[in-house]
C-alpha cells in the first residue's frame, strides 16, 4: 500500500471513530492547493538538465502551512500529498498553530555539485515565491536538503520580499536558526520514548535499541538515547549495518560515518545483512528512515516490544495489524517525530519575535510540548477504545476539524 492510500486509510478510521459528517471528511482531505513546476538549470558542465518540483499545501485551518522540502530521487505526486497530509494531523496533535503541508523535486542530490543544488533551490523557490509566506506557508528541511538549503531559499525569497527569516525553518543559527534545533527530531523521540516507556513501568536505561537509519534523526536519537543509559545495539544506514550485543560506542560510530560517509566498516561492531537489522533482537525498534519498511513480509518476524516511528509512515497498515495480534506497542510517526516540527515552531515564533531563545529554553519546552501531546493521545485512546496510531490520529483529525468549523465552514 503506498503512502497516500495508508494516509487517507488511517483518516477515514480516525473520521468514523469521530463520527465526522462525510461533506466534511471529504474535504479535509482535499489538499488547499497543489503546485507542480518545472527547474532548468545549467549544469557545472554547461549541459542544461530539468527536473520537477512539487509543493502540496494541504490545510491551513489551524495557521500557515508547514512541511518540510525533500530532494530525492523517488519524490512524487502521491508521496507529497500524503506526507503534506501527515503534517496536517502532526501540527494539530502537537498543538502548534499550523497546518500542514509538504514539498520536494525529483532529483538525486548527490549527484548534483553544490552549486548545482544551489541553482536549483533559488530556481524552485523563484517559481513558488509568491504562493509560500511567513503566515502562509513555512518550508523546512527534509530528506536530501539542510540547513544551507534553507539559506538559499531565505536569501532568494528575500529579494522579492525583503529579508524574511521567518520564510524558513531549520536555518543556521547565524541567519536566526534556533538553537536545538538540528537535534530537535532526535531529542522529541527521546521524550517520546520515556512517556511511553514510563507507562510500562520502564524508563530508557537498560532498555536495548536497534535504529534503522544513522542520518540526522537517527544518530542523535542514538546520542540522546545512549546518554540516558540505553543500550544501542544495532545500527544501520544506506552503506551497511553493525551490531553489538554489549552495546554499540555511538560517539565513535558518529566520528567514523562523517568521516567514511557511512558506517559500513566501522570496527567496533559486526556487519549484518541490512534487511535483517529490523528483525533484530530487541526490546525498542526505531525505524528513523524510509517509509513502508515494516510491511505483512517482514512484521511477523519483528521481535522488538515497542517500536518508536521516527520516519515517516515506516509501518504498513497491513504491519500494523500483525504487529498488534503479536501484542507490539507501536508509537505513530505524526507524535513519534514531532520534536522537529514543533522546534520549527519555536525558530519561527523567534524570528516573528526578534528574540532568540538560549538551548535550555528550547529543550524543555520541547518535552513539555511532546509530553503532553503523549498524554492527549492517551486521553483519545481512552475515550475511543483504540490504540495509539488511531488515539494520535482521532486527536489530529478532530483538531483541524473543530478549527474548520469555528472558522464557519458552510456543512
Amino acid at each position: 500500500m503506498n503512502a497516500l492510500a495508508a494516509t487517507s486509510r488511517n483518516f477515514k478510521q480516525a473520521a468514523k471513530l469521530l463520527g465526522l459528517d462525510p461533506k466534511l471528511e471529504k474535504s479535509l482531505l482535499i489538499p488547499f492547493r497543489e503546485i507542480k513546476v518545472e527547474c532548468t538549470i545549467p549544469k557545472d558542465d554547461g549541459t542544461l538538465a530539468s527536473f520537477v518540483g512539487f509543493r502540496v499545501q494541504h490545510d491551513n485551518a489551524r495557521g500557515p502551512m508547514k512541511g518540510g522540502i525533500r530532494y530525492h530521487s523517488e519524490v512524487d505526486p502521491d508521496e507529497v500529498n500524503a506526507l503534506a497530509q501527515l503534517m496536517t494531523w502532526k501540527t494539530a496533535v502537537a498543538n502548534i498553530p499550523y497546518g500542514g503541508a509538504k514539498g520536494g523535486i525529483g532529483c538525486s542530490p548527490g549527484d548534483l555539485s553544490l552549486s548545482e543544488l544551489e541553482r536549483l533551490t533559488r530556481v524552485f523557490t523563484q517559481k513558488i515565491h509568491d504562493l509560500i509566506g511567513v503566515h502562509t506557508d513555512v518550508p523546512a528541511p527534509d530528506m536530501g536538503t539542510n540547513a544551507q538549503t534553507m539559506a538559499w531559499i531565505l536569501d532568494e525569497y528575500s529579494k522579492f520580499h525583503g529579508y524574511s527569516p521567518a520564510i524558513v525553518t531549520g536555518k543556521p543559527v547565524d541567519l536566526g536558526g534556533s538553537l536545538g534545533r538540528d537535534a530537535a527530531t532526535g531529542r522529541g523521540v527521546l521524550f517520546a520514548t520515556e512517556a511511553l516507556l514510563a507507562e510500562y513501568g520502564k524508563g530508557i536505561s537498560g532498555q536495548r535499541f536497534v535504529i534503522q537509519g544513522f542520518g540526522n534523526v537517527g544518530s542523535w536519537a542514538a546520542q540522546l538515547i545512549t546518554k540516558a543509559g540505553g543500550k544501542v545495539v544495532a545500527v544501520s544506514d544506506v552503506t551497511g549495518a553493525i551490531k553489538h550485543s554489549n552495546g554499540l560506542d555511538i560517539e565513535n560510530l558518529l566520528k567514523y560515518s562523517v568521516k567514511n560517509r557511512g558506517i559500513k566498516g566501522f570496527s567496533g561492531g559486526d556487519a549484518i545483512d541490512s534487511n535483517s537489522l529490523l528483525t533484530e533482537d530487541c526490546d525498542v525498534l526505531i525505524p528513523a528512515a524510509l517509509g513502508g519498511v515494516i510491511n505483512r513480509e517482514n512484521a511477523n518476524d519483528v521481535r522488538a516490544k515497542f517500536i518508536i516511528e521516527a520516519a515517516n509512515h515506516p509501518t504498513d497498515p497491513e504491519a500494523d495489524e500483525i504487529l498488534s495480534k503479536k501484542g507490539v506497542c507501536i508509537l505513530p510517526d505524526i507524535l513519534a517525530n514531532s520534536g522537529g516540527v514543533t522546534v520549527s515552531y519555536f525558530e519561527w515564533v523567534q524570528n516573528i519575535q526578534g528574540f532568540m531563545w538560549d538551548e535550555e529554553k528550547v529543550n524543555s519546552e520541547l518535552k513539555t510540548y511532546m509530553t503532553k501531546g503523549f498524554k492527549h493521545v492517551k486521553e483519545m485512546c481512552k475515550t475511543h477504545n483504540c490504540d495509539l496510531r488511531m488515539g494520535a490520529f482521532t486527536l489530529g483529525v478532530n483538531r483541524v476539524a473543530r478549527a474548520t468549523l469555528l472558522r464557519g465552514w458552510e456543512a
